[in-house]
């Protein structure tokens, strides 16, 4: 494996060219997007993380589980916007830990966040005609089994495999579902129950260099058992004011640039790169690096995980693409290689709504990704 001791040891032109022909030989010059609405189901979390701010205490006024009213109204709002996709975003399994998670659960007729996930995601499919997409954190078999069927795809940052992040003083330290082998065994978990996923690294939370490359290899090894890996986010830590690391350094955009890199070139060819445009002002460079997707993109609800980076305007994107030389293009949740029906990546009901999405009037086929 490469070993570096930091981002000076790398031949940064010499690495962002090898990467950018390899994106242009896989992906050509578009590069895509979705359009979704971002559904905060829970704020409440087991897991402490040092760098989060979308977590709330249970003592917190701000602490919730969204009612089904809450969360159609914004999937409705979200349809009428042109959106596509329903991602839903919640805490990792706050009834394990706290009493108020399972007070609020029992009052709307669950006992786990999971099986109230589930129910969120039918009536989603039955009442409007997104898809959802769902980021549940760290699941077993049988969670991802009775997820499936509602879902058009699944997520899970995999953050970064080293145990070193999860002693005391770091930032997985007391996270339960922060334990490397829990996530590879998510991660692994979704590709032998075919489900198309997307995960990704978080860089700059105080992982070395090879941290991240070993991170990036153990997705490429899931990925080249199973082929289930439709994206790998690359996402840079943003330091805020009401978080523990609210002094620590955020990486630099050169770090950026090889860390997208090197994901592009460690990465399958098949696999989609991306990294949020809103968590940057200097984003379109990234197209130096090999990157070919921003994205979910919602022109109606905040990035609840950083919900002081406003989402670019979906133009001004097409615009700041085009002028290196890039054609936006929108997607669906589900990436096209997934949705052969002979595959299984699909449920029946989940490829319906595809191909009902497809068929829209108010957008051409052949725009679709």
């Amino acid at each position: 494996m490469l070993k570096v001791l930091n981002h000076k040891s790398f031949d940064k032109n010499q690495l962002l060219l090898r990467a950018s022909e390899r994106r242009d030989a896989g992906w050509g010059k578009t590069v895509t997007y979705s359009r979704k609405v971002f559904v905060p189901l829970t704020n409440m979390c087991r897991d402490t993380c040092s760098y989060c701010t979308f977590v709330k205490h249970p003592n917190s006024k701000s602490a919730r589980i969204l009612d089904p009213d809450s969360v159609m109204e914004i999937v409705r709002l979200g349809e009428r916007s042109g959106c596509k996709e329903v991602l839903l975003s919640l805490g990792e399994k706050p009834e394990l830990r706290y009493e108020r998670a399972r007070d609020e659960l029992r009052k709307l007729g669950f006992s786990t966040m999971v099986g109230y996930l589930k129910f969120i995601c039918e009536m989603i499919l039955r009442e409007s005609t997104l898809l959802p997409h769902v980021n549940a954190g760290t699941l077993s078999e049988d969670e991802i089994l009775g997820l499936k069927p509602v879902t058009a795809s699944m997520g899970m940052m995999l953050e970064n495999v080293s145990r070193r992040l999860t002693k005391k003083g770091m930032p997985h330290f007391a996270c339960p579902d922060k334990v490397p082998v829990q996530r590879i065994r998510t991660m692994n978990n979704m590709g032998i129950l075919k489900v198309p996923f997307t995960t990704g690294i978080l860089i700059g939370i105080g992982e070395s260099w090879d941290e991240r490359i070993e991170t990036l290899n153990a997705i490429d090894d899931s990925h080249k058992k199973y082929n289930h890996i439709q994206e790998v986010i690359v996402q840079n830590f943003v330091p805020k004011p009401d978080i523990r690391m609210w002094d620590f350094p955020e990486p630099d955009q050169e770090e950026m640039l090889i860390t997208i890199a090197l994901a592009r070139l460690i990465l399958s060819p098949e696999i989609s790169i991306q990294s949020p445009p809103n968590l940057s002002q200097s984003h379109v460079n990234y197209l130096d690096a090999g990157l070919n997707d921003w994205g979910g993109i919602s022109p109606v609800t905040d990035d609840h995980i950083n919900p002081e980076k406003a989402w670019p305007k979906i133009e001004e994107l097409r615009k700041s693409t085009k002028s290196k030389g890039f054609r936006l293009q929108e997607r669906l949740t589900v990436y096209p290689r997934f949705q052969n029906k002979k595959d299984d990546f699909l449920s029946p009901n989940i490829a319906k709504h595809v191909a009902s999405l497809k068929r829209q009037d108010g957008l051409a086929r052949k725009q679709f990704f």
